[in-house]
């Protein structure tokens, strides 16, 4: 069942994610979580969701928009470490309130609260038809990537705060999915010193034969979604992003992520 389940994950979360450009992490950790402590979870997650980077980095990067990787790109790595580096001084953040449902308790913390609103507000850009014709001018790229950087360095949740931004940058579905992907590889790249020494030091306890197949299921995933890349439309995949930042964000918001 564990096999079954995580490589399910991995396959359907890496075709999903290849379009929508956030969420493999953010499923992959819970079905994870299900079978391992969730430290481990996490750090088997980081394996799989790094070399799977790798994998679309060959099948898309080609396709990266140099002047958005440059200027929104470079912004967000050096401002996901600032991020990384201010959760580490706010570590006993106290929490706005807290729920049960069911037989488990859910925690409201400031700063998930406000990424989930701020989510919200950019799905909406794909709701409101009115809103649905606004890019960002590329002279606003580099307070994107700072903003998305930090926040995503401060919360974790880098990939949905870039998408957010990129889907609204102008660009073409192919270059929208490239950048993302070479983005994510240096994001990936630059936390690897916390991978490397979490791996050394868990390196008896990593199920590596399950890691191994749920690895090569998140590169069917993303081969299968990039077969699929030209019958899909940009619409689609605007689309696709906002439902996804919508729940994201509801899920944030209470807790539950």
């Amino acid at each position: 069942m564990d096999y079954f389940l995580i490589c399910l994950v991995a396959f359907l979360g890496s075709g999903l994610t290849l379009f929508s450009g956030f969420g493999l992490g953010t499923l992959l950790v819970p079905v994870f979580g299900l079978f391992f402590p969730i430290e481990m979870a996490i750090l088997l997650t980081a394996i799989v969701h790094f070399l799977n980077n790798i994998f679309k980095l060959i099948l898309l990067g080609q396709k990266a928009n140099k002047q958005v990787l440059l200027s929104f790109g470079i912004p967000a790595i050096v401002f996901a470490l600032l991020g990384a580096y201010f959760l580490s001084c706010i570590d006993g953040m106290q929490p706005i309130g807290s729920y049960v449902f069911g037989n488990h308790t859910f925690i409201l913390l400031p700063i998930k609260v406000c990424i989930g609103i701020v989510l919200l507000f950019f799905a909406l850009f794909e709701i409101i038809p009115s809103w649905s014709r606004f890019t960002f001018d590329k002279k606003y790229l580099p307070l994107g990537g700072m903003l998305s950087g930090f926040f995503g360095g401060l919360s974790g949740m880098q990939g949905a705060l870039r998408a957010a931004f990129l889907i609204r940058s102008g660009l073409s579905k192919e270059s929208y999915i490239g950048t993302g992907v070479v983005i994510a590889c240096l994001i990936d790249l630059s936390r690897m010193g916390i991978y490397v020494q979490n791996w050394s030091q868990n390196t008896e306890k990593i199920a590596y034969p399950l890691v191994l197949c749920a690895v090569i299921s998140a590169f069917l995933g993303a081969f299968l979604g990039n077969r699929l890349l030209d019958k899909v439309t940009l619409k689609s995949i605007q689309l696709l992003v906002a439902v996804l930042l919508m729940v994201f964000a509801v899920l944030l918001g209470l807790g539950v992520l």
